[in-house]
């Protein structure tokens, strides 16, 4: 089983009003298959791509819930992390709850108000794919309290923020585990700024990336499955990438990491 290190994003799920809408569109896009609905779970459907489990679509038990990818971050402790987050400056939304024989979980928000999960594994332990296409690539946080936002990263998981020079990003930084080397080789994930430019209200929020084969058909077939584009394509030196939005709400980036080049990430909503 693998183990994911301290603050790693381990999984994502994504929080749909029709369950079976979704997995017409991310089957199509992103080539998965779905295993049965858990109705123990909010009908909770495991994703995967060529036989391994990759991401989960969950339905909203809620209406005023918001439609969005949510990103979980691993920890070997899940009680003693919510305990860090509160010290550190964030809100334990959700007190840490076991989740059958699957593993134990906690949503909290960051300080600058951004939510994610906490996931202490059992017999999931995570991502069984990733960094290929089909499967999840990335995270980002979107803030408007950057300085904040790092120290409560580093603090809680051991995350060390780096700036990011090869992107031309000077207001975005990358985090890389406690004892790792610095370089984006072993980044994990990243903050990015909201900043004046950005609608007023705009949340704070994380970002999921997936890989894909071609940015660009990936994007011309969130169109045709009824989603929209938030970002047009751009190559940098960390590959294609857009930000699209699901037939249904959810925003989302996809990223060809193999076709590279020297933009800048454009200034603009990420969402």
């Amino acid at each position: 089983m693998a183990v994911f290190p301290e603050g790693v994003p381990c999984w994502v799920d994504v929080a749909l009003p029709d369950v079976a809408a979704g997995k017409r569109f991310y089957g199509e896009l992103l080539g998965w298959t779905f295993g049965p609905a858990a109705p123990d779970y909010g009908s909770y459907t495991q994703a995967f791509h060529d036989g391994r489990n990759v991401a989960a679509l969950v339905a909203k038990p809620d209406g005023r819930m918001p439609t969005a990818w949510n990103v979980y971050l691993a920890t070997a402790d899940v009680f003693g992390t919510a305990i860090r987050a509160r010290a550190a400056g964030g809100t334990v939304i959700m007190d840490p709850v076991r989740v059958g024989d699957f593993g134990t979980m906690a949503v909290v928000a960051d300080p600058g108000g951004a939510v994610f999960n906490l996931w202490q594994a059992g017999s999931h332990a995570g991502f069984e794919e990733q960094g290929q296409p089909g499967s999840y690539g990335w995270a980002e946080v979107y803030t408007r309290a950057p300085e904040r936002v790092d120290a409560f990263y580093e603090d809680v998981f051991g995350l060390r923020a780096e700036v990011d020079d090869e992107a031309g990003r000077p207001d975005f930084v990358r985090w890389v585990p406690r004892g790792r080397p610095a370089g984006a080789r072993h980044a994990v994930s990243g903050r990015g700024l909201i900043s004046s430019g950005y609608p007023e209200e705009m949340p704070a929020h994380f970002l999921t990336y997936f890989v894909v084969e071609d940015c660009d058909a990936a994007v011309a077939a969130t169109g045709r499955l009824g989603g929209r584009v938030a970002i047009d394509p751009v190559t940098t030196p960390h590959g294609r990438s857009a930000v699209v939005v699901d037939n249904q709400g959810a925003s989302f980036a996809v990223i060809d990491t193999r076709t590279r080049g020297d933009a800048p990430h454009p200034e603009g909503p990420p969402a």
